[in-house]
């Protein structure tokens, strides 16, 4: 019988090292086209303050690696990154009138709870064409101090070579409310790029153990730029410093 490797995919499914190329990904033309929609309502519903954003690459594949602690870090990124950015976006928001929005504006919609090979491929067919796919290492809401990375965005990398770029999202939410709240109106947010990380690719087979270990590398990396981030945006260094 066939071999498992990393996120599941089965040996056969991956006999040519690209297994992913047969899926073109979300739509590009509606993200580009409601983005400067999405910025302006951002900016005007909170007073946020975006740092280090030409640490984005103007052009090619870029995975975008963001803490998450707020409903607010999806729409933000989306809308402030500066490209037509796809983000992995838990399967349970894809209900009704909001899981149309999401998929109009090419969100990716992705199973939490098991392994998911349809929202793996669509955000590999993302980075090869060139576009941004929005990892949240965490997997779930909670401090965003990135205690817990989970592989995926180790995974993409290792397979295309697209550079990580660390975000940090400050403010969106007062910790001590419910995960499924936002900060008040006008209320300030603080979203920081870092400078990319640059990662090797690695072809078939990617086993288990080395996405493990290069998840294990980032995830120091991930938690060092929420320290600089918060020493840049003079927010106190505690364990609720991002409220």
């Amino acid at each position: 019988m066939p071999g498992t490797y990393a996120h599941g995919v089965p040996e056969r499914d991956v006999n040519l090292d690209r297994y992913w190329s047969e899926v073109g990904g979300p739509r590009r033309w509606p993200v580009r086209v409601l983005r400067p929609v999405g910025s302006a309502l951002m900016r005007s519903a909170w007073r946020v303050r975006v740092h280090g954003r030409e640490n984005v690459p103007a052009a090619g594949p870029v995975i975008l690696a963001s803490n998450h602690t707020s409903v607010l870090d999806g729409p933000l990124l989306v809308a402030l990154t500066g490209r037509a950015v796809f983000a992995l976006t838990k399967l349970e928001m894809f209900r009704g009138a909001a899981g149309v929005g999401l998929r109009l504006v090419g969100q990716i919609p992705v199973d939490r709870l098991a392994c998911d090979p349809a929202a793996v491929k669509a955000s590999l067919a993302v980075l090869e064409r060139g576009d941004v796919a929005a990892v949240y290492p965490e997997g779930t809401r909670g401090d965003g101090l990135f205690d817990t990375v989970k592989p995926g965005v180790a995974y993409l990398a290792l397979c295309t070579g697209a550079p990580i770029v660390p975000v940090a999202t400050l403010g969106a939410r007062d910790l001590a409310a419910p995960r499924e709240s936002a900060v008040a109106l006008r209320s300030e947010i603080d979203i920081v790029y870092g400078s990319p990380i640059y990662t090797e690719p690695v072809g078939f087979p990617r086993r288990q153990q080395i996405v493990r270990d290069y998840a294990a590398e980032l995830a120091d990396q991930l938690r060092a730029h929420v320290r600089d981030a918060l020493d840049l945006t003079g927010r106190p260094p505690s364990r609720h410093a991002l409220s």
